[in-house]
Parts: C-alpha cells; structure tokens; sequence
C-alpha cells in the first residue's frame, strides 16, 4: 500500500491500536484502509470516530438515510475511498440497489420523496458557504424530519466528511470494490 501518511498493518499494531484493530476485524472481517491510517497515527481519533459511528446507528435515522448521506456527500467531496465503500455498505446493509447508490451520488432519491429531501439538504450544506438558507431547513422539515433528526443528519455529515478529508489527503488504497 503506497500512500501518503504512515500506516500500521494490523500485524504491526500495539495498545489501543492493536485493540481497536481487533474489534474492527472482528465487526467487519477486516480493517479497512481508512481505520488502518486513521489508527496508526491517532487511536483516540478512531475511537471517536468509531463511536460517532455506533451514536449515528442507534439515533433515528434510518441505515438507508445515512447512507444516503454517506453517498451523497462523499461524492460531492470527491473520495473516491468512501464511495466505494459506501456504495458497498449501501447495498449490502442498508437495502440499496446499485442504481439507488448512483441516484445517491447524483444527490438525490426519487424513489422516497424524504430521503431525496435529506439528500438535498446534505449536499447543500457541503455546498454553501456561510448560513445555510431558510428554505433548505424549511424543505427537510417539510418532509417530515425532526430537528432531532436534522441534527444527527449534520453529524453524520461531519463523521463522512472526516474521512473524506483523510482520505483524500492520504490518497487511501481502495480495498473495496471501485465504483463508476
């Protein structure tokens, strides 16, 4: 694997990284590249960040809706690591068709008016800068998200947008299947 920060293999791993290593084998099989390099150079990170991905999964957004966002955002951001893997945990834990994966990454979802809706208003607010308008508040509301909902939506943003940014950076070796 050539990229551009240091990265532990899961052999190489001690402490909490070995740890945290562990419980990410044994969750997923494996440890992805992007947990590998996050893990190797910050364990308390990928803890956070493994935690803000336990929260997102308990709150209440739906597995389809926070891969909408995944979707959709990681495209937007241009991560060609997460599209990948999103698109792969979107069709196999979250219900997803690989035509729904590209609607996604198109920004949108004409198959369920509100998770169009919340698409919209992920890519919108990686979008724009400064306030975002009124009317793409009032558009997700009017699809019938909670503010609670609105919320977790924005964390779940930030939590993509995260590795998307690594990623990006560290220009990730893709150990899922690559998507067009």
């Amino acid at each position: 694997m050539t990229t551009r920060l240091h990265t532990l293999s899961a052999a190489e791993a001690t402490g909490q990284t070995a740890e945290l290593f562990g419980a990410i084998r044994k969750a997923v099989g494996k440890v992805p590249n992007a947990y590998a390099t996050i893990g190797s150079n910050a364990p308390a990170v990928l803890a956070q960040a493994l935690q803000t991905n336990a929260t997102l999964k308990n709150g209440s957004l739906s597995a389809k809706e926070l891969e909408a966002i995944n979707l959709s955002v990681s495209e937007h951001s241009g991560c060609d690591y997460c599209v990948a893997a999103h698109t792969l945990s979107g069709t196999k834990l979250a219900g997803l068709t690989v035509e729904q994966t590209k609607q996604l990454r198109g920004g949108s979802f004409p198959d369920d008016a509100k998770i169009d809706a919340l698409t919209r208003f992920a890519v919108e607010v990686v979008s724009t800068r400064g306030t975002v308008p009124a009317p793409v508040v009032e558009a997700v509301r009017a699809a019938g998200y909670t503010d609670t909902q609105i919320v977790e939506a924005i964390q779940a943003i930030s939590a993509i947008l995260f590795t998307n940014m690594l990623n990006r950076v560290n220009d990730t070796t893709l150990d899922f299947p690559a998507v067009s």
